[in-house]
């Protein structure tokens, strides 16, 4: 990838310490054939300066990857950079004083005025200081449908979540699975998080996950939320794959209905050459309320004692939120881009959906970003057990839940 001038020049700042060439181990859990696509985009551009990039793939997802990750920062065998999701993942590490501050470059380069939403860099400030790069925005409440599924069950392709679940019978009688979903559990939280925004409603998902209002969570909009979820489970029998990108390719090959997920579901779709509106359909707010909650991946840097691989750190973290690298790197991944002055105008149909809810500000907070990890924890424990256990009553899961949302740090 050729760097412009506009780049280098922006650049400068971070490069001009650097007295040689430097590896930087990255690490990260993108390893699906979309995944892997479009964090190429990052390692091109940063091997196009003098310095190497040493891909450090974990395979699984981000809640096999982070431990792991955390556990070698700690244990003094830092990486040089690493993802993780915005929010609170990393604020315990930063107050350690284990992350590279990146002040200077944010400063420099004005993230202040081009990051939108700029929630997504405060997520990245303690204490009026820069510790990560937010590189992209992901919203999962998305539905994802199969049009050659639909064909064969003889009926319509649905346009909101009701419509979905009123054309399960006919998928069911065509020997098809209604919905896809994967066995690992952070995949069932995430559709309940999105059925919170299609069924519940945005009043009612800022109130429990921002105000953490155990009232809106004992609600009769919160139990329709709880009776969408069990259904949910019901419709997903039969899906019998572990990761998310199964999942998907369940709905690209025509064996399941639909998948509710995030927006990075687009990279697979595009790389089995599938066309948005022609081959597969995609509901922001699953066709209900196109409303999308903003959170995705950012970057960190490991502190290191080592004035040339701090250099080489902070020039990763410039091309990755620069312009050129923003659109590349996007375009592959299925997300929106953090910055909000670049053309997109190459994006498919999904994106372009993404990227007008996101211009007309109809966004919401992503949920973490409120909670602890312990907290986020409880919540992600129950929602899991309650999809796998049919036996959990919807008014037994809810009170455990009013519980959680009532001592929620």
């Amino acid at each position: 990838m050729k760097l412009s001038t506009k780049l280098l020049s922006a650049t400068a700042i971070v490069g001009a310490s650097a007295v040689s060439a430097a590896e930087l181990e990255v690490t990260h859990w993108w390893t699906s054939g979309g995944e892997a696509a479009a964090v190429a985009e990052f390692a091109s551009a940063f091997n196009a300066t003098e310095h190497t990039w040493i891909d450090g793939a974990i395979a699984g997802s981000g809640g096999t990857a982070r431990p792991i990750i955390i556990s070698r920062i700690l244990g003094g065998d830092p990486m040089h950079a690493t993802q993780l999701n915005h929010g609170r993942q990393a604020e315990e590490l930063v107050e350690a004083g284990l992350m590279l501050d990146l002040t200077d470059v944010a400063e420099a380069e004005g993230w202040a005025d081009v990051v939108n939403p700029s929630r997504l860099l405060d997520a990245c400030t303690l204490d009026g200081k820069v510790y990560c790069v937010p590189v992209n925005i992901h919203s999962p409440q998305w539905l994802w449908l199969s049009h050659d599924a639909f064909a064969k069950a003889g009926v319509d392709v649905p346009a909101d979540w009701f419509e979905f679940v009123d054309a399960a019978p006919a998928l069911r009688d065509a020997g098809l699975v209604p919905l896809a979903m994967g066995q690992q559990s952070w995949q069932t939280s995430l559709a309940f998080g999105a059925l919170m925004v299609a069924v519940g409603g945005t009043d009612l998902y800022i109130d429990v996950l921002t105000n953490k209002n155990a009232d809106a969570a004992a609600s009769e909009d919160m139990t329709k939320v709880w009776e969408a979820y069990a259904a949910a489970r019901l419709l997903s029998e039969g899906s019998n794959v572990n990761d998310w990108n199964q999942a998907t390719n369940l709905v690209i090959t025509g064996q399941a209905g639909g998948q509710i997920h995030g927006d990075w579901a687009q990279g697979e779709f595009q790389v089995a050459e599938q066309v948005a509106g022609t081959d597969y359909t995609c509901l922001p707010g699953l066709g209900v309320n196109e409303i999308i909650a903003t959170g995705g991946d950012a970057f960190y840097f490991p502190k290191q004692d080592d004035p040339a691989i701090e250099a080489a750190q902070k020039e990763l973290a410039s091309l990755m939120i620069s312009q050129e690298v923003q659109v590349a790197f996007n375009l592959k991944k299925g997300s929106l881009p953090i910055r909000g002055d670049i053309d997109l105008s190459a994006a498919n149909d999904c994106m372009q959906k993404g990227l007008a809810i996101l211009a007309a500000g109809n966004v919401l907070p992503d949920g973490v970003n409120s909670f602890s990890a312990d907290t986020a924890g409880q919540i992600d424990d129950l929602t899991v057990e309650f999809w796998n256990d049919t036996s959990i009553s919807v008014e037994d899961a809810q009170a455990r839940y009013v519980d959680i949302i009532a001592s929620a740090d």
